[in-house]
């Protein structure tokens, strides 16, 4: 692009990009992908509410559902600025980080299920291997996280992992 930056029609194109990643990837209405895309990219990078609205083409009523499901996923922070009464939402500091790392938390976490469904049918049994599966895809799993977060936060401290 050169150093007039993006038209308006180039940022609401890649804000739907990632609506449509969001929708695609977590089963979320595109008022949600649209307001975390324009979080992304937008000038100044905190928005009110009336100003998300108005770029994404948004009513209030469905945006304000999608700051509830934004905040509760750590993506957006409110922030106040002194002496103002409006509440105005930026993209949280690393919200990636955080959101994977409670992803992978979950899916490790399905280890102790798989292991009492393992308990339950015989883990010699025909029946387990269907649990057995996903109990050794987890598994692995979890034998590797703890090292690529270990080397992720040493990246991100500067160092070289």
């Amino acid at each position: 692009m050169g150093g007039a930056g993006p038209t308006r029609e180039q940022e609401l194109a890649w804000v739907e990009r990632v609506a449509g990643f969001f929708a695609r990837q977590n089963g979320l209405p595109p008022i949600p992908g649209r307001a975390l895309g324009w979080l992304m990219i937008c000038d100044p990078p905190e928005q009110s509410a009336a100003e998300l609205a108005a770029a994404i083409g948004a009513s209030r009523a469905s945006l304000t559902t999608a700051l509830q499901v934004l905040l509760a996923g750590g993506f957006v922070e409110p922030h106040h600025r002194a002496g103002e009464r409006t509440t105005y939402y930026r993209l949280a500091d690393d919200p990636w980080t955080d959101v994977t790392r409670r992803r992978m938390a979950a899916l490790t976490s399905f280890l102790a299920v798989t292991e009492e469904g393992l308990d339950l049918v015989g883990a010699d049994s025909a029946r387990a291997e269907r649990i057995r599966q996903v109990h050794e895809l987890f598994g692995w799993l979890d034998s590797e996280v703890g090292p690529m977060w270990r080397r992720w936060d040493a990246r991100r401290a500067g160092r070289d992992g």
